[in-house]
C-alpha cells in the first residue's frame, strides 16, 4: 500500500533541475527542517512526532490549491478559517485525487492510506470524491483532544509571536474541534453502506492488531503473515510513551473539565 511521506508532503514534486539526482534533495531538506523543529521547540517530539520519513496528513497537499485547515494550525487566521468553511471543498477535494494520482505515478506505490482530521467536517464531499474508498472514523474523549491539542497550538505558537496568549488558544481551539465533531455527528450516515468502521481509542488501545485485522478485513486487504509482522514489528518499536510524556492540563489553556464535557455530550453520547 501505498502513504503520504513528510518530506514527500512538503515538496511532492521536484523542481526540473533535480529530476532524477539521488540521493533526492528534498529528503535532505526536510532532514534539516526537521532537525530546526526538534531545536526549537524540544519538547514538541513528545506531543507529535515528526521524522522525514513518518506518514503524514494529506492537508499539506489540500495547501497547494488553498484550501486547508493547515493553516489555522500555523497561526490564528480567523478570516482564512470563515472563508475556507464558506466555499464547497469538493473541487478541490479532485484536485487532491489528482495530486495523488500524479505522486503514484513519480514514486509508484498501490492503494492509498491517508489520514487527517479536516474530513470530519468533509464527509458528504470525502464520499463524493473518494467513492468506494474505505473510511476509518476514529474517536477518542474529546476533552483529552481538546487540552491535547490546545496545549500543542499554544507551545508551537512561539514560532510565530512573541507574546503566546494560552488561554485564547483554548478558547479557539475547543470552538473549532467542536465544529468538526458537530460535523461528525451530522454527517456520518453518508458513511454507511458497508465500508465505513468507528474505532474507539480505548478499544483500539486494548487490541491493535486486532483492531487493525478488523480494518483490512472491512477494505477487502488480506491481513497475510506480511502485514501481521510488518504492524507487529512497527508497534513493538514504538511503544507509547517511548519519547517522553507531557502532563496536560486543562487549565494551563484556560480551559474547565465540566463545561468541555458538558459541551460535548452529544458526541460523546452518539460514539463512545
Amino acid at each position: 500500500m501505498r502513504s503520504l511521506s513528510y518530506w514527500e508532503s512538503l515538496e511532492p514534486f521536484p523542481p526540473s533541475g533535480e529530476l532524477g539526482v539521488t540521493p533526492d534533495p528534498r529528503r535532505a531538506r526536510t532532514d534539516a527542517a526537521v532537525w530546526f523543529l526538534n531545536e526549537a521547540m524540544p519538547l514538541f517530539v513528545r506531543m507529535h512526532e515528526m521524522t522525514t520519513d513518518h506518514v503524514h496528513e494529506e492537508i499539506q497537499l489540500l495547501a497547494v490549491d488553498f484550501s486547508t485547515m493547515f493553516f489555522e494550525t500555523l497561526a490564528p487566521v480567523p478570516g482564512w478559517r470563515d472563508y475556507y468553511r464558506a466555499h464547497d471543498q469538493t473541487p478541490h477535494y479532485r484536485y487532491l485525487r489528482t495530486m495523488l494520482q500524479a505522486l503514484q505515478f513519480t514514486r509508484g506505490g498501490g492503494r492509498w492510506v491517508l489520514k487527517s482530521p479536516q474530513h470530519l467536517e468533509q464527509l458528504p464531499v470525502l464520499a463524493e470524491v473518494f467513492a468506494g474508498a474505505t473510511t476509518v472514523v476514529t474517536h477518542r474523549d474529546p476533552v483529552d483532544v481538546v487540552v491535547s491539542m490546545a496545549t500543542m497550538i499554544a507551545y508551537s505558537a512561539r514560532m510565530y509571536t512573541d507574546q503566546v496568549v494560552p488561554a485564547a488558544l483554548g478558547r479557539s481551539w475547543a470552538d473549532r474541534i467542536d465544529d468538526l465533531l458537530t460535523a461528525c455527528v451530522r454527517d456520518r450516515p453518508v458513511l454507511d453502506g458497508g465500508r465505513a468502521l468507528d474505532v474507539r481509542f480505548d478499544e483500539f488501545m486494548a487490541d491493535e492488531l486486532g483492531t487493525v485485522r478488523d480494518i483490512y478485513e472491512l477494505a477487502g486487504q488480506p491481513f497475510d503473515d506480511a502485514a501481521h509482522r510488518a504492524v507487529g514489528g512497527y508497534l513493538a518499536a514504538h511503544p507509547r510513551g517511548r519519547l517522553g510524556t507531557i502532563e496536560y492540563r486543562a487549565e494551563d489553556v484556560g480551559l474547565r473539565v465540566d463545561e468541555l464535557r458538558e459541551r460535548f455530550a452529544p458526541y460523546v453520547a452518539r460514539f463512545l
